[in-house]
């Protein structure tokens, strides 16, 4: 059978390339599991982690959005930002998620832009707890 081929791009650079036994994403909705084969797609990516499993390794990333295509046995993850877990600093995220709550939101615009900062920070500490 063909490998799985993952690649992660954002619209600065291709963070990844690399070969895969299994990719798990997380979709705005929930989280999906790719391995060979997978029926061709197309999903909207939430914010939070993504996991590239290859010869009993596993590499985390955290995606911020963006969209996830499954044809033939590439996985194509196109999004804003795409982090190595080891990178992301959890005091920073912590910071950013009491920044984000103490935000002014009189607004529908201003509460959206608060829940959405606090959704990123909270999403970003899930995945660098997962690390540490």
């Amino acid at each position: 059978m063909a490998e799985l081929k993952c690649i992660v791009v954002t619209p600065e650079r291709t963070v990844c390339e690399e070969p895969a036994d299994f990719v798990a994403l997380t979709l705005f909705d929930g989280e999906i599991g790719i391995a060979r084969a997978h029926t061709p797609l197309i999903g909207r990516l939430g914010c939070g982690e993504m996991r590239i499993q290859c010869g009993g390794r596993t590499t985390r990333y955290y995606v911020e959005g963006g969209f996830a295509e499954v044809l033939g046995n590439v996985v194509t993850v196109l999004t804003n930002r795409a982090v190595s877990a080891e990178k992301l600093d959890e005091a920073a995220a912590r910071e950013q998620l009491a920044t984000a709550r103490t935000q002014m939101a009189n607004t529908p615009e201003l509460m959206a832009a608060r829940d959405r900062a606090i959704e990123l920070s909270r999403a970003q500490l899930r995945v660098a707890k997962r690390i540490s």
